[in-house]
């Protein structure tokens, strides 16, 4: 089976609820085509420049996610195109791309990311800072928090990595409530 017959036959057995977002990082233009023209319209990439120069290349209803560590000096480069920000840690990343958004007259939608992991080398902020940046948030108007998200321990333990995700999942509830 070929990439464009697999892409569309995944892109049509989807619930309705669920976004396939294809991770294209390292993939050339014309390979992203291939799955564009299956029908797949959401990208992420984890590196700034190199989705930058993507969407020069490709259609324009493409919609680009972040899925990587952004640094604020890297934001305006993304700014004027990015749907969403998966991995926002901090208040100061967060008042950059309210920012940067304000001055193309848009909102950019972000998740923050909680750092779960034991891992030292996972970004994110401790669970118990959360309610402080979203409370900090709310004079933003051009960044929109669609949610939360968190990146596990990378183990073979899969019961560490049900309780990392448990952990996010309890925490994303109880801050919906408020």
């Amino acid at each position: 089976m070929d990439i464009i017959t697999k892409t569309k036959e995944i892109i049509e057995n989807l619930p309705a609820n669920v976004t396939l977002v294809a991770v294209s990082k390292t993939k050339l233009a014309k390979e992203i085509l291939q799955s564009y023209n299956a029908g797949q319209r959401v990208f992420g990439e984890n590196k700034i420049q190199e989705m930058a120069l993507k969407w020069e290349q490709l259609p324009k209803d493409i919609k680009w996610h972040m899925i990587g560590h952004v640094q604020t000096n890297k934001v305006k480069y993304m700014a004027h195109f990015v749907n969403l920000i998966h991995g926002v840690d901090s208040f100061k990343l967060l008042k950059e791309i309210e920012k940067q958004a304000q001055k193309h007259n848009r909102i950019i939608s972000c998740l923050i990311q909680i750092r779960i992991a034991e891992e030292e080398t996972k970004f994110g902020i401790p669970p118990d800072q959360l309610n402080s940046l979203i409370e900090n948030s709310k004079a933003l108007r051009n960044v929109k928090i669609d949610g939360l998200m968190g990146m596990a321990t990378f183990t073979k333990d899969k019961n560490q990595i049900t309780s990392e995700f448990n952990s996010l999942k309890k925490l994303f509830d109880k801050t919906k409530e408020k």
